[in-house]
């Protein structure tokens, strides 16, 4: 009887541990955009394909998307709130073993582009106490989860206006049905 309870509560801790929390959220880049964001008339007018760098209009343009990307508005609601989230990383601190520190990005390249992706787009990554990160190199596909902050940090890459202190970052796989 004991050994048949021990079993079962084995069996639930391992099923646990890998299922997502019920209070944990499955985000997506998107739900990390306030509604109504960016304003469409920002681009009215603008045939992004027919800008040339040196344009007096394209410098316009961009400085305009650089000012919006860096005060882009973020979702208040996901303040403290235990996120699972997939992305590029971008290591930060840390060596080819253990990373304490990156960014996490929606679509290889971010970051080595100017401007980088808008604040709301870009989320700095800080391991838990004692915890690291396996980042096998850069741009490499994790799923990231922990408490999400809704806070501007500033790197040497981006602006951030999320922040996750992760207790788990494992390299990405597809959920079924993706």
């Amino acid at each position: 009887m004991i050994r048949s309870l021990f079993r079962s509560l084995a069996a639930a801790a391992l099923l646990s541990l890998a299922l997502p929390s019920a209070a944990e959220i499955t985000l997506e880049w998107d739900d990390m955009i306030p509604e109504g964001w960016p304003p469409p008339e920002l681009f009215e007018g603008i045939n992004i394909d027919e800008l040339q760098d040196d344009d007096p209009e394209a410098i316009e343009f961009f400085a305009k998307i650089e000012q919006l990307w860096d005060e882009a508005p973020v979702v208040e609601s996901l303040d403290g709130k235990r996120v699972r989230l997939p992305g590029y990383a971008i290591p930060l601190e840390g060596d080819s073993r253990s990373v304490t520190s990156f960014l996490l990005v929606p679509y290889f390249g971010a970051c080595i582009h100017v401007p980088p992706p808008p604040r709301n787009q870009t989320v700095l990554v800080n391991m838990a106490e004692g915890k690291t990160a396996r980042i096998r190199h850069a741009f490499f596909t994790v799923w990231v989860t922990g408490t999400m902050s809704v806070e501007t940090s500033e790197t040497d890459l981006a602006l951030t206006g999320y922040t996750i202190t992760a207790d788990k970052v494992v390299p990405y796989e597809p959920e079924y049905g993706d």
